[in-house]
């Protein structure tokens, strides 16, 4: 190849592979809502007030009584039922935890009394001498009964939720020791939790980068074994899948990260331009160009729009390139294109400068104006 375009090729940053980020610190409220007569209420009003920080959230009861909301950050909150207006029961201070959905039922015919364990446990008050007076012995017992194991389940997620918390603070921060020893801490509260597997497998991969030699190892090894954890808990999670599959690439275990990263890309078709791109970096890594090729090939056609992709494909051909004796470059087809998209695409992206001298070695013109869809685009002359 020509020396002036092998040099070419060697300043070309090759590949940036990227992570995706665990589930964040999500959770759910869920209830039966039972009216006057005792029936399932259906068409109930429940809103879900956060205390800690501002956020307003609505859903009715189905036809069944029964509300579900997920989705919503770790935090304290006041959940509130009301039927043609009028507020008819509240719970304050519900504090949600990770995993199950925490449950708060509300009960119009036993209003009075205040039955619901969970609506007690929550408020964390006492029943009244009125409210005692109208429960039987049975009543009073199971009242007694299920808020004790209440009180003591939230005792033990607040704990969870306490030391995961501090964990993702300290990740924020970068303070990748303090971030592993919280999750830790957290992931022997609640062993069954894939997110903080997740996030303790990320923390330690990331320390791995802070450390050198046999502690490098080390870190690297344990947040291996935590994304396995992850993924036995949670095998249809594709953003597990892609960042283990990073981990086992600087653990130097390609073939491996190949089969993950192949694994993401089936089990999230939406998100595999991304996932197909990390399986190029893999592969031109380890030196495999032809397979690499496909992959990006494969990232284009899920995501046509992806700059990244189209240029590194690009780079994947313009390898094969002959030079003749003149020094003329010939690459084959496609190439141009390739490189031509991707500054259609970003002309000022972080390879626009080494895609335009890719194009200069080929002898062609760089465009620098493209038409609108559907409008007939202006074809550029080779240079002679």
């Amino acid at each position: 190849m020509h020396a002036t375009l092998r040099k070419l090729m060697i300043v070309v940053p090759i590949i940036v592979l990227f992570s995706v980020a665990c589930w964040g610190q999500t959770t759910a409220l869920e209830g039966d809502v039972k009216g006057p007569d005792g029936k399932p209420l259906q068409g109930a009003l429940v809103k879900i007030d956060r205390k800690d920080i501002k956020g307003n959230y609505k859903v009715k009861t189905d036809k069944k009584g029964h509300y579900f909301y997920g989705g919503l950050p770790i935090g304290t909150y006041r959940v509130s039922i009301e039927v043609d207006g009028k507020e008819m029961d509240a719970v304050d201070n519900v504090r949600t935890r990770l995993g199950d959905p925490t449950a708060i039922p509300f009960d119009l015919q036993a209003i009075a009394a205040r039955q619901q364990a969970g609506a007690q446990a929550a408020e964390g008050g006492q029943l009244t001498k009125e409210q005692e007076r109208s429960m039987t012995a049975e009543q009073k017992a199971a009242y007694e009964k299920k808020l004790k194991e209440q009180q003591a389940a939230m005792a033990k997620n607040k704990e969870l939720n306490d030391a995961f918390n501090a964990g993702k603070e300290a990740a924020n921060a970068k303070n990748w020791d303090a971030a592993v020893q919280s999750f830790e801490k957290a992931s022997q509260l609640d062993p069954a939790q894939n997110v903080v597997w997740g996030n303790l497998a990320d923390a330690y991969v990331s320390l791995s980068s802070t450390k050198t030699g046999a502690d490098q190892q080390a870190a690297l090894d344990k947040g291996v074994a935590a994304y396995q954890k992850a993924i036995e808990l949670k095998p249809d999670d594709s953003a597990y899948h892609n960042n283990y599959a990073l981990a086992l690439a600087k653990a130097k275990k390609f073939d491996q990260a190949q089969a993950e990263l192949t694994k993401a890309a089936q089990l999230d078709p939406p998100q595999a331009g991304k996932f197909y791109y990390n399986l190029g970096a893999v592969l031109v890594n380890t030196g495999q160009t032809d397979p690499a090729a496909e992959a990006f090939k494969k990232a284009i056609a899920a995501d046509p729009n992806y700059a990244d992709a189209h240029f590194q494909y690009g780079i994947c051909l313009f390898g094969k390139a002959t030079t003749a004796a003149d020094g003329k470059i010939t690459a084959p087809p496609g190439t141009e294109e390739e490189f031509q998209k991707y500054l259609e695409l970003q002309p000022n992206g972080q390879f626009a400068e080494a895609a335009k001298a890719m194009l200069g070695q080929m002898g062609s013109a760089v465009e620098t104006e493209f038409s609108k869809p559907g409008a007939k685009k202006q074809v550029p002359k080779k240079k002679q």
